[in-house]
């Protein structure tokens, strides 16, 4: 089945290809050392991990979190959609 989505694939060893991967996995190093089995890492510690990454700062976000601008945008999605009456619908 053809979803028309067009993909990329970096070469290997490539990582100037993916500098937003590299830049997330830089991130998360600062929490989860590289050598760290994944598998055996506690729940609780992978979770804080997460919340830290999506509540730390970023410039290319007006140094908002990205927490934040979801937050933001999914708010504002919902004002927008449950403000107004759809059609046929009474108070």
């Amino acid at each position: 089945q053809s979803l028309l989505i067009k993909t990329y694939f970096c070469d290997p060893h490539a990582p100037w290809q993916k500098g937003g991967i590299e830049n997330a996995i830089g991130r998360m190093r600062r929490f989860i050392p590289r050598n760290t089995d994944l598998e055996k890492l506690p729940t609780r510690r992978l979770r804080k991990s997460i919340a830290a990454y999506n509540n730390t700062p970023r410039k290319c976000l007006d140094f908002r979190t990205p927490a934040e601008v979801f937050a933001a945008q999914v708010l504002h999605f919902e004002c927008e959609s449950t403000s107004r009456l759809s059609p046929g619908r009474r108070r």
